[in-house]
């Protein structure tokens, strides 16, 4: 019983599988030691019988399926040393890889590392139990081999081939990976290489090779070639990227240096050369031809033709036209341009224009600023709208004046630095008291529960609250009864007086409804026109074709919800949908 006991150790339980496994190996040596005489008799910390050879089995399978398990687990230096020795033994040594690749492979593939540890049971034996795992369980060579060029774990098994485990079955990818390594390019930038183009690891035989030489033909020195084939390793891919030859041409045919050039790429991104072209014809047309002008922006900010193959830059100029800039402003602004990051210039740009657009300035206001403090807008990251108003205690009416004042003021609300408050005026106090005299004649007790809560949902000051007011009176409603109505309905008060005159018109003279039916539903108000439109032209269908009933409370149009009012009112006319949706599109398209 005790030797069944030490059976289950899983040290011992990897001894039995390897003795078995060295068996159906069929190695004459082993034949010929481990038989089944020797299994019963030899010195063996076991005793050897069917069940405990099945308990084996099963633990070393439960121990196979643990590699393909997520692994977040911190190791130490020593034991990641180990491990990678380990590896590194077994790719060269057993696995006849150059000693180099195999060097790279062990150091540079962790996630690797980290799967192989989950198969160790003995942590002070590391070394010995990794020969002896990879003795009898191969591992497929191309997982950290892809690890070690710069891939994700994520993308590795896109790449991984179906049918091959070892990298020497795949001499062409070996030799394809040595031409580039040998040309300078480093390991851990290949990655994204075989991501761009797997085609040119597919490339017989000196075939490579003499397409990276080509571009040094043309006038780029090596490391601007090792740059170029890293960024966009499509230019290595069949005849060569034209686009690219064609940049390099401009280039030249401008004076300047196409290693200048290439030095400004950056092996952290991506180049469509189409693209780039592009751009620097619309460059050159823009500045009417005049080459020296063009050289020095290019020279300047070379972000523009490159940061995202030169699509912010056509951003920058979209968002330049909307607001009304010439072709010759945007030629004037581009040539003053400062050497900036063009990324985080359009973002701040786009950043500064929500910001504006969130306080709500008027289009032909932010078309001013935007001339005479672009710069302002590109180059400071400015925080939210909200948190500025909030800091400064001010309303979106109030900070659209402030920088329409002085737009100098922007630069002042950045991340990252305290924003001062506003000296008080005394028109917040002087504000608050004309809202809470409006709020008394209609019958508010002061300092009461009701009043707070009133000062907080009617919005606006006293004076343009008592303007809305009037503007209910006027229409002909009793003054007793309006203050009853948005008591009931405070957001009647909450907007503008046009749009009060504007829903009034079309509840009295086309849908022809009396006034004083908003004193039943002063919910009316709260609907824009086009959905009172929408409804009341589909109840208008409905009477036509007698199926409704002739003037109908506005609530019971109104306030019903989409799909009840679909089943009430579309519904009842087998014609309702299709009529239905020819109201929407008109509405949508008128």
């Amino acid at each position: 019983m005790n030797h069944l006991r030490k059976l289950r150790k899983p040290s011992v339980l990897n001894w039995v599988l390897s003795v078995i496994e060295e068996k159906r190996v069929g190695s004459s040596k082993t034949q010929s030691f481990y038989n089944t005489r020797t299994l019963c008799t030899a010195k063996t910390p076991f005793f050897y019988n069917n069940r405990a050879l099945h308990t084996a089995k099963a633990s070393i399978q439960k121990e196979d399926a643990v590699p393909n398990l997520p692994i977040a687990v911190k190791i130490s230096r020593t034991t990641r040393d180990q491990a990678q020795a380990a590896l590194l033994d077994y790719l060269h040594c057993t696995r006849s890889l150059q000693f180099t690749d195999a060097e790279h492979i062990s150091k540079n593939s962790p996630n690797f590392i980290q799967k192989l540890l989950k198969t160790v049971d003995n942590e002070e034996e590391i070394g010995r139990s990794l020969a002896r795992y990879f003795r009898y369980h191969p591992i497929n060579e191309f997982e950290p081999f892809f690890e070690s060029l710069g891939l994700k774990p994520s993308e590795i098994s896109l790449f991984l081939p179906r049918d091959l485990m070892f990298l020497s079955d795949n001499v062409i990818l070996l030799e394809n990976f040595h031409v580039l390594c040998n040309y300078g390019i480093p390991r851990s930038k290949v990655g994204k290489m075989y991501k761009g183009a797997t085609e040119i690891f597919e490339y017989d035989y000196g075939v490579l090779d003499s397409k990276i030489r080509a571009y040094e033909k043309r006038g780029l020195s090596k490391t601007s070639v090792i740059k170029l084939v890293i960024c966009s390793p499509s230019v290595l891919i069949g005849e060569g990227d034209e686009a690219f030859f064609e940049v390099l041409e401009e280039m030249k045919g401008m004076g300047i240096d196409c290693n200048w050039f290439a030095g400004c790429l950056s092996e952290k991104s991506s180049y469509d050369w189409g693209k780039i072209l592009g751009v620097l014809h619309f460059f050159y047309d823009m500045v009417g031809h005049q080459k020296e002008e063009l050289v020095g922006f290019v020279m300047k900010n070379p972000g523009f033709l490159l940061h995202s193959s030169g699509m912010e830059a056509y951003s920058v100029i979209g968002i330049f036209l909307k607001f009304g800039f010439s072709m010759k402003e945007i030629e004037s602004l581009f040539l003053q341009f400062p050497q900036v990051q063009v990324g985080s210039f359009v973002a701040n740009l786009r950043q500064g224009l929500t910001f504006l657009f969130e306080i709500e300035m008027e289009d032909s206001e932010i078309g001013k600023i935007l001339r005479s403090h672009t710069l302002i807008l590109g180059l400071c990251s400015l925080k939210r709208s909200v948190t500025v108003r909030e800091t400064l205690n001010v309303g979106k009416k109030r900070l659209c004046e402030i920088i329409k004042d002085d737009p100098s003021q922007l630069k002042h609300w950045v991340l990252g630095r305290k924003i001062v408050p506003l000296p008080n005026t005394g028109e917040d106090e002087k504000a608050l008291m004309e809202k809470t005299k409006f709020l008394v004649n209609l019958g508010f007790v002061e300092d009461s529960n009701a009043m707070k809560k009133a000062l907080k949902v009617f919005r606006g000051k006293g004076s343009e609250l008592q303007e809305r007011f009037d503007c209910l009176v006027k229409a002909g409603l009793n003054p007793r009864d309006v203050s009853k109505m948005i008591k009931a309905a405070p957001n009647v008060l909450n907007q503008s007086r046009d749009l009060i005159e504007k829903k009034i018109d079309f509840l009295v003279n086309c849908l022809g409804y009396p006034l004083e039916s908003l004193l039943t539903f002063p919910g009316y108000m709260a609907y824009t026109i086009d959905r009172v439109k929408l409804r009341f032209s589909m109840y208008n269908w409905l009477k036509d074709e007698g199926v409704a009933s002739p003037m109908l409370a506005l609530s019971t149009v109104l306030a019903a919800s989409d799909k009840s009012f679909f089943n009430k009112f579309v519904n009842h006319h087998p014609r309702g949908p299709e009529v239905w949706e020819r109201f929407k599109k008109e509405l949508s398209t008128g």
